[in-house]
């Protein structure tokens, strides 16, 4: 796994996403005037024993991509922080910083693409590029039970994944939405769905708290 996340950090596949990311840390934001952006790709962080495995869309421009770990250092960082250490999957409920003592257990947290894209919306040949690292991450995570897509994006890239490494699976008709589980046949895990905890999604009540801790505590009775 040290290996995979050295590849992942060096990749450099997605000339418009190298170009951005390094266009965020030139124009950061006063508040962050004095942080030094991490401003590469991505790797996965957690508990490599997990049974549960939680797919994200991207790294924040000024979240994971100047904290340099996923869900970190943002809004919908401090949701899923909450989230996992409500229900037993993390140690403290706020992920700040790399050095900031947060760490999963039974949990791990990656993304379909590593690397910040414009306007959170990278294109197919991004997440082609990237699909390989998830790929990978599945492989290494033995003990894997269930799969959390934390939005449209995540599923269909977590889909493509999963068909390369389970070609018999029957992965037909899983379709995206809020709090839905899916057990497909010769898929050695379980699938769920649900809204990504951005901003988008919580300060327009589209994604209530009830509705969001809802989904852990779900995976959290599955896992028992």
């Amino acid at each position: 796994m040290e290996e995979l996340r050295k590849r992942i950090v060096e990749c450099d596949l997605c000339p418009r996403l190298v170009r951005f990311r390094v266009e965020v840390a030139k124009r950061r934001p006063k508040r962050y005037k004095d942080w030094e952006y991490w401003s590469r790709p991505l790797p996965g962080f957690g508990d490599e024993k997990a049974r549960l495995l939680i797919v994200g869309l991207a790294p924040a421009a000024h979240g994971g991509n100047r904290t340099g770990r996923m869900f970190t250092g943002d809004g919908s960082g401090s949701w899923l922080a909450k989230a996992l250490y409500e229900t037993g999957f993390a140690n403290k409920p706020e992920s700040l910083h790399r050095e900031d003592g947060f760490s999963l257990k039974d949990a791990y947290v990656t993304a379909v693409v590593r690397c910040v894209p414009p306007k959170n919306r990278p294109n197919s040949e991004e997440i082609e590029n990237c699909n390989q690292y998830l790929v990978e991450e599945i492989k290494h995570l033995k003990n894997l039970k269930v799969i959390l897509c934390l939005g449209s994006v995540a599923l269909k890239g977590t889909l493509k994944a999963l068909k390369k490494l389970y070609p018999e699976a029957d992965l037909k008709g899983i379709k995206f939405g809020h709090g839905l589980l899916y057990r497909p046949s010769k898929l050695p895990f379980l699938l769920v769905t649900s809204y990504h905890p951005s901003r988008q999604n919580t300060q327009t009540g589209r994604l209530r708290w009830e509705e969001w801790i809802s989904v852990f505590k779900k995976i959290r009775e599955v896992l028992r």
